[in-house]
């Protein structure tokens, strides 16, 4: 007597995500999605205050380089109204008039910076040639680089109120130099380019 088997094939049921499982992948999605759009977003505004103290320091060595090399003063203007930012001015005479004329620098290296969101000049200290210091950044206030190679002492920070950069002049020979941080511990009267001051880091040359 033959037994006869007989296989019985069971079919599965196809299982799919339930609504809650869902609603939990979209829900960590949105929050993974937050956090690295919120970390984008605070590197870019960091990256953006140190690009733009290190157009200031750029703009510092090129005022020092034309004025020795032009022999006429040169003035890193700071503007801290409606035009936020900074420009490099000079005065030359005009060939036609005969005149002398105050014109901005517009060349290949050098061009007038505007400030980019939050960016301001958080505190500026400027000994000035005649004596006089200044306490804060005025439409019009400046450094002045001379022909000799010095230059008026100053002291700069450049930040967001959250990122801070400082850039410092050395009146002597006219050198500049950027520092991360505030301008705190950064005296006027006593800035060596070659001796940081204490607590303070030179910010990384990328030049």
């Amino acid at each position: 007597m033959r037994r006869r088997c007989h296989q019985i094939a069971v079919a599965k049921e196809p299982r799919g995500f339930t609504l809650t499982e869902l609603l939990l992948v979209m829900s960590l999605i949105v929050l993974l999605g937050g956090l690295g759009g919120g970390l984008y977003v605070g590197s870019y505004k960091r990256l953006l205050v140190e690009k733009t103290a290190r157009q200031f320091l750029l703009m510092a060595r090129y005022a020092r380089i034309m004025a020795i090399e032009r022999q006429r003063p040169y003035e890193l203007q700071l503007l801290n109204q409606e035009s936020k930012g900074f420009l490099l001015a000079t005065t030359q005479t005009n060939t036609q008039t005969g005149q002398t004329e105050r014109t901005i620098v517009q060349d290949l290296y050098c061009r007038p910076v505007q400030f980019k969101g939050d960016i301001a000049f958080e505190n500026v200290r400027i000994t000035m040639l005649a004596g006089e210091q200044g306490s804060e950044a005025e439409p019009e206030f400046k450094i002045l680089f001379l022909p000799n190679g010095s230059a008026e002492s100053a002291v700069i920070q450049i930040g967001d109120g959250k990122t801070h950069y400082t850039v410092a002049v050395v009146a002597a020979t006219g050198k500049a130099s950027v520092y991360t941080g505030t301008a705190d511990k950064i005296k006027t009267t006593m800035i060596d380019l070659d001796m940081q001051p204490e607590g303070y880091q030179r910010a990384p040359s990328r030049l």
